[in-house]
């Protein structure tokens, strides 16, 4: 009858030991959860006991304040983007609009019909600007909202590349840019979404017009990896690894968003593969890896 008496005695102490230890572990908690949500800190919460059930609704809560803390950052970020891309869009439009309101001015205090047209003329090259910024504008918030899944096929990828560069001999042209070319003989068939990559394809070529110091060498290799390099003198390290950064604009580039490079980014992850840039000697390479079907 003792012996039971001291062991109830025994299981009723560790049992009030135990509702101590979890009383405290609870306090730690409620009291770290309201400074780690308050403070701007990555600091996890942590408990003095080593009760298991306590240490597993820690590592818990410690899941879901990384979880807090990743949707934080991501906000804080995309703020801080849309406050920029606000004032690059706001600048890329109002020069060309400045330009038109003051063309307008000098139109109404010249009675030369010479003067008019060439006036004239210059305006209808700044709305023609101001609507290839919008559409820019328009075609990437168009990627970026689209969830569906994208319809694919099998592509020549050599022939898609060969066609675009094709299309840009023009305007490389007229920069005097002379491409060097080197696309494998070997057929290179990825599953993708044809006009996309088309997409894909003129936006670098452009990037490449807007940016080279006057040369561009475009590979597709055996391995099926895309390669456009060109010497550009005028960026930084740090300026190539925001490059696919939305509205992120090279300050010599002109009459750009900036949306270029980040809807290739988009539509090349859309189709399973991946782009990179970088940048050394003075020259920037981009290169681009298909899915293989």
């Amino acid at each position: 009858m003792i012996y039971c008496l001291l062991c109830a005695a025994v299981i009723i102490i560790l049992l009030c030991v135990k509702i101590i230890l979890l009383k405290k572990s609870a306090r730690e908690i409620s009291s770290q959860f309201a400074d780690r949500l308050e403070n701007d800190t990555n600091n996890l919460i942590y408990i003095s006991t080593g009760d298991k059930d306590m240490c597993q609704l820690a590592a818990n809560i410690n899941d879901k304040l990384k979880e807090v803390r990743q949707k934080q950052l991501q906000y804080e970020y995309g703020n801080t983007e849309l406050k920029n891309a606000i004032t690059n869009i706001s600048h890329d439009i109002r020069t060309p609009l400045t330009a038109i309101y003051g063309y307008l001015d000098m139109i109404q205090k010249t009675d030369d019909p010479d003067k008019q047209a060439r006036y004239i003329s210059i305006m209808k090259d700044r709305s023609e600007l101001m609507k290839q910024l919008t559409e820019e504008l328009f075609r990437y918030s168009m990627i970026i909202s689209d969830e569906s899944e994208m319809e694919t096929e099998e592509v020549f990828v050599n022939q898609a590349l060969a066609e675009s560069i094709s299309s840009f001999y023009p305007a490389l042209s007229e920069k005097g840019i002379v491409p060097q070319i080197k696309i494998t003989d070997k057929h290179i068939i990825r599953n993708v979404n044809k006009a996309a990559l088309l997409r894909v394809f003129s936006n670098l070529l452009n990037n490449a017009v807007k940016y080279s110091d006057g040369d561009l060498e475009i590979t597709l290799s055996d391995s099926g990896e895309i390669t456009f390099a060109n010497t550009s003198k005028e960026l930084s390290k740090v300026e190539v690894g925001q490059l696919f950064d939305r509205f992120f604009t090279v300050e010599a580039a002109h009459h750009s968003t900036g949306l270029g490079l980040s809807i290739a980014r988009a539509l090349i992850e859309r189709m399973g593969g991946t782009i990179t840039a970088d940048y050394g000697s003075e020259r920037l390479t981009i290169k681009i890896l298909l899915a293989e079907k």
